[in-house]
């Protein structure tokens, strides 16, 4: 069991040291994400005498971490946004001297880094309508009001702050009654000999009746910083990195709560410190909207188990390592589906059906040869709803499959998995989709691929106006046959893709009307676009008939596309 001590130091102790530079953080650690707000409770606790909790250390030597560790230090300047939160910014990083930095940060960073920006750091706030990257800033400073009389403070709301404590970016026209926190740090405020009189003069602008409230906010300010130990921590010995990690994990799991994403990066981070920066230049141009998580879990399906999701150092480890293979597999990726006539970014919010390909991409160098069954895997998945449930373990599926067709993917393997093998009743149901569905919309979009331009924005439309059914029948059709087309007049059958122009001018004009109003060319093209066989009528009264031979020409090409 690793060994513990614990401990108790003064703020100003803890401060000097991350100074100094004894206390760092490791690589693992999340962003600084507290506000304005949370800073100046902090404060506002420490003067009511509240406790701020205990902190957990991490000593680190030649024991525990290896040359290539990597550490940050803490924040010296942080920006916030006009809302007065915190921008997220990339900590540098930096290998440490055990003999100079031996405390690594597991949990209190954000405390610890808000009394550091409040007493040595600064803290600035970005004009509303500036963008982050002009780095367009305005200097704050944290105050305290020491004048009783100039408070407002409602002090029967919950939870609100019981002293005048606010940053504010007027440093011109700053209060003689208000005192900058950070100014107690001063030689005059330190030294016994003359503590009293810089209170003093600190108070001399206060009126009368609230001098000696002031000088026990100056007084009690001056005993939370240097003398009372309020940084209460404990400390583990000879904890190995990975066992740092778990337990990083586990105490950030509260407050704030971390994303599972979160903490994968963070773990990742640790093994490889560059790794966000290397994503980021991936998630650009057709990856842009992937997100981290789709590498993570692309890279856990290449190197890893998939169903634990778990990175571990040695995935970490081979991502870093493999990374231009990898990049090399996705740039294949999106080269392969541009040969199908498929934009990569189609599938920015459903990328699980595309790391099977990602898999056989990458363990074959001559991927192309095989389109024909990628393409039916793609479309058997996506048509099926393959991923709607259980897809960690549906990837896994896909790779053990995989691997005993030596890392390829075929039809023969296709047809031997039962949720992914092309029955009758597969095909029905397809074609069985209703308008709206999110498989109707896949589906037409993959039989019309052909002539779809890919600039264009289409939608789904009836061929036979859904509004012509909810009128009075055709004489010659029965009652009983007209409700059963009312039933099918949503299905994939009756339905078409239109650009979004040509389907509000089609509207609920009848379908044979449609079909006159075209000029040649758009009559020449039609039948063959909307899958219709030539001499079917498309009179409303030749419904059924309609009906079923588009049906079967949906079907062949359904069929055809699944391989």
């Amino acid at each position: 069991m690793d060994k513990i001590i614990e401990g108790n130091i003064t703020i100003y102790e803890a401060l000097q040291h991350i100074k100094n530079g004894k206390y760092v953080m490791p690589a693992f650690q999340r962003q600084y994400v507290w506000s304005m707000e949370q800073i100046e409770k902090l404060w506002d606790s420490i003067l009511l005498d509240y406790p701020i909790a205990t902190f957990l250390f991490w000593h680190v030597d030649d024991s525990n971490v290896t040359w290539d560790t990597y550490f940050c230090e803490f924040l010296k300047d942080v920006t916030f946004d006009s809302r007065k939160t915190a921008d997220s910014v990339n900590y540098e990083l930096t290998s440490i001297n055990v003999k100079h930095t031996d405390t690594a940060i597991l949990d209190g960073q954000q405390r610890l880094t808000s009394l550091f920006l409040s007493l040595y750091g600064e803290a600035s706030i970005r004009p509303k309508n500036a963008r982050k990257n002009t780095g367009a800033k305005i200097i704050t400073k944290l105050l305290i009001e020491l004048n009783k009389n100039k408070i407002s403070i409602d002090e029967e709301e919950y939870n609100s702050k019981k002293f005048d404590i606010t940053f504010s970016d007027k440093i011109g026209k700053v209060s003689p009654t208000q005192f900058e926190i950070k100014d107690i740090l001063s030689d005059k405020f330190q030294d016994g000999n003359t503590r009293d009189s810089a209170i003093e003069e600190a108070i001399q602008n206060v009126s009368a009746d609230s001098k000696e409230y002031a000088r026990n906010i100056l007084q009690t300010l001056y005993k939370k910083i240097f003398v009372d130990k309020l940084v209460r921590y404990t400390e583990m010995l000879e904890m190995s990195q990975d066992d740092a990690l778990e337990m990083f994990v586990r105490f950030n799991s509260g407050g704030r709560p971390l994303r599972k994403s979160d903490i994968t990066m963070s773990i990742l981070e640790a093994y490889w410190p560059s790794a966000k920066s290397e994503f980021g230049k991936i998630l650009v141009d057709s990856y842009e909207g992937y997100g981290t998580d789709f590498i993570i879990r692309t890279a856990l399906m290449l190197y890893g188990d998939v169903v634990k999701s778990n990175i571990n150092k040695n995935v970490a480890e081979t991502l870093k390592n493999d990374w231009s293979d990898f990049k090399k597999a996705l740039v294949n990726l999106e080269s392969l589906l541009s040969g199908m006539k498929i934009d990569v970014s189609r599938f920015s919010s459903s990328w699980n059906v595309l790391l099977p390909i990602v898999y056989y991409i990458y363990f074959n160098s001559d991927y192309s040869s095989n389109i024909h069954a990628v393409r039916a895997y793609l479309l058997r998945a996506i048509f099926f709803s393959y991923f709607k449930s259980g897809t960690t373990g549906k990837l896994q599926q896909m790779k053990n499959n995989m691997n005993s067709f030596d890392c390829e993917i075929t039809i023969e393997m296709l047809n031997q998995m039962g949720d992914l093998r092309v029955t009758e009743g597969r095909i029905e149901d397809v074609l069985n989709s209703e308008k709206g569905s999110r498989v109707g919309g896949e589906v037409l979009y993959y039989l019309n691929l052909d002539w779809l331009n890919r600039h264009s924005k289409y939608e789904q439309d009836h061929l036979h106006p859904d509004s012509r059914f909810d009128g009075n029948k055709p004489p010659s059709i029965s009652v009983e046959d007209w409700k059963r087309w009312r039933g099918m007049r949503n299905r994939l059958p009756n339905l078409h893709l239109l650009i979004g122009r040509s389907n509000a001018s089609k509207s609920d004009m009848r379908l044979i009307d449609y079909y006159n109003d075209m000029n040649d060319t758009q009559r020449a093209s039609f039948f063959d676009e909307a899958m219709i066989p030539n001499g079917t009528s498309l009179e409303l009264e030749h419904f059924e008939s309609f009906y079923e031979a588009r049906k079967n020409v949906m079907a062949s090409k359904i069929r055809q596309l699944l391989g």
